[in-house]
């Protein structure tokens, strides 16, 4: 891969998670965030309702984003932030394919980012693939 592309996906990446990963933070803790937010679809209203009604859930999934926005950011342990934000960009990805389409795009371009970052480190993670 080359690896300024690489490099543009890990800053890039870095970023998102780090800045939406602060905002959440700031929203759990006050009710809003320095990013607003447009009202939720009631489709999409009900799964944030489902994933705040378990406490501990965004807090802990903002603080992983936060983290390894950092460690992408810094460029250090980026395959650990690759698997930190693994199932997050799952989840995004499908929240976004099958319940509120309007954010697809954002959630499109961060899978392609991941697998960018993720091809470029891909002899670090070989060993999960062997039988």
């Amino acid at each position: 891969m080359n690896s300024k592309v690489s490099a543009g996906a890990r800053i890039l990446m870095g970023l998102i998670f780090t800045i939406f990963g602060i905002n959440g933070l700031i929203m759990i803790a006050t009710g809003s965030g320095f990013i607003p937010m447009p009202p939720p679809s009631p489709e999409m209203g009900q799964v944030m309702g489902g994933f705040f009604a378990a406490k501990y859930l965004m807090p802990l999934v903002k603080i992983l984003e936060v983290l390894a926005g950092l460690m992408l950011l810094r460029g250090c342990m980026v395959n650990l932030a690759l698997i930190l934000i693994a199932p997050i960009v799952v989840n995004i990805l499908g929240i976004h394919l099958f319940v509120d389409q309007g954010g697809l795009p954002m959630a499109l371009a961060l899978t392609v980012m991941f697998f960018i970052l993720f091809l470029d480190k891909k002899e670090h993670f070989i060993t999960f693939f062997k039988a």
